[in-house]
């Protein structure tokens, strides 16, 4: 069993530009990428450039909520 006030956590990064919109108008959902982070090193909200699909370029992805 792990605890709950594990050292590491695994989040997930979301593209903060894009809608992800088809031309149809429906949604085809948020690219979303999980990564790893120690609480301890980073407490505060993660943000890197990741390549957006809906895009097809490089864009920052934030950290979300889990």
């Amino acid at each position: 069993m792990t605890k709950s006030k594990d050292a590491r956590v695994t989040v997930a990064l979301a593209c903060t530009i894009c809608a992800c919109k088809e031309i149809s108008g429906k949604s085809t959902g948020i690219y979303r990428y999980t990564t790893r982070k120690n609480r301890r090193n980073t407490p505060t909200r993660l943000e890197s450039k990741k390549f957006c699909v809906c895009r097809h370029k490089h864009t920052f992805h934030k950290e979300i909520k889990k």
